[in-house]
């Protein structure tokens, strides 16, 4: 089925305005959901949100709690989230990191003791658009073995980097650390779709395109496999360091759940830089570049970080946005 987008804010907005969170923010919070599912993002957008109100009902997200600066040193901040909501937290601080930015050339945001940012993308999208390069990420709970284990000791910690372009035509990397996020997974099997490559493992021990069996073992696949294994613990803990929050070993710790997470916000200033025009003409002729490679008979052309969002953008603000029933009825009950 599809849904309206102004439809989906105004379902999402009652809910956590139902559960005591301000209009204003409770608006705000509904369209970060609602942008993710526009540009296909369904699994960190409204099929997230029944979870997210769980969290809000066992109490690890506090509705009216805001971050605030505890430390400042120049260019780089250190911030509190307070368990507040996780997109509306990261909304903020990233906004910060641009604000930083402007003063230095580069703005860098450490924020601990928050939740789930949803969709990492977001905020690169976010930087993007007020014409900052942008890097950040975040730990998460331990769900992905190390590269050589097979237990739980790692995160799929998300990576974001992004590039402004004329005409809103970002590059936007937006990735976690195994080969698809659980939320990725999690919609696969709620499709009843198999994932078109190996993401994990079953309980035999073997690489597997079913999702419902990696969700049975949580043992997914690292990106790149030892790199992505070492990528993930190095961002872990610079994120923990920056912001003196939880590594994702001490999530795990908190009794199951994924909540008081770490996460790192960096907005450079290139507008700033000599010659922004040159900078201009080097990303059009890299990108012209990319997508005149040749690709084998029956597959589409390359495309560019980001590039898909885009199509599925323009795609969905015309036709409506895809959303599953059965998740939408969940979410007009709550």
């Amino acid at each position: 089925m599809r849904i309206a987008y102004a439809d989906i804010v105004t379902e999402l907005s009652r809910v956590l305005r139902r559960h005591g969170m301000a209009a204003d923010r409770a608006a705000e919070s509904a369209q970060l959901f609602a942008d993710n599912t526009l540009d296909g993002v369904a699994s960190h957008g409204v099929n997230r949100f029944p979870r997210v109100v769980s969290y809000i009902e066992k109490g690890y997200i506090d509705v009216g709690a805001q971050p605030e600066l505890e430390a400042s040193l120049g260019a780089i901040e250190r911030w509190n989230g307070h368990q507040g909501m996780g997109n509306l937290n990261a909304r903020y601080c990233m906004s910060r990191a641009i604000e930083l930015a402007q003063m230095h050339g580069i703005g860098a945001v450490a924020l601990h003791n928050t939740n789930h940012w949803m969709r990492g993308g977001a905020y690169g999208w976010q930087a993007a658009d007020r014409g900052f390069a942008a890097l950040c990420w975040t730990n998460t709970m331990p769900n992905m073995p190390a590269w050589g284990g097979s237990d739980r000791k790692i995160g799929n910690n998300p990576l974001v980097v992004a590039i402004p372009r004329p005409e809103g035509g970002h590059i936007v990397f937006d990735a976690a650390l195994s080969q698809y996020s659980y939320g990725k997974i999690e919609s696969m099997a709620l499709e009843g779709k198999r994932l078109p490559f190996p993401g994990g493992y079953d309980e035999s021990g073997n690489l597997t395109t079913d999702p419902d069996a990696i969700t049975r073992t949580w043992r997914v696949l690292p990106i790149g496999y030892w790199k992505g294994s070492g990528l993930s613990i190095v961002l872990d803990l610079l994120a923990a360091i920056l912001s003196g929050g939880n590594t994702t070993c001490q999530i795990g710790r908190l009794g199951g759940d994924e909540y008081r997470l770490s996460q790192v916000f960096i907005a450079f200033n290139i507008s700033a830089l000599p010659n922004p025009t040159l900078i201009q003409e080097t990303l059009y002729d890299a990108i012209t570049d990319l997508k005149a490679s040749s690709v084998p008979a029956g597959e589409s052309s390359v495309k560019y970080p980001g590039e898909s969002a885009l199509y599925r953008r323009r795609e969905n603000t015309e036709n409506g946005i895809p959303v599953d029933s059965a998740v939408w009825k969940t979410i007009l009950a709550l």
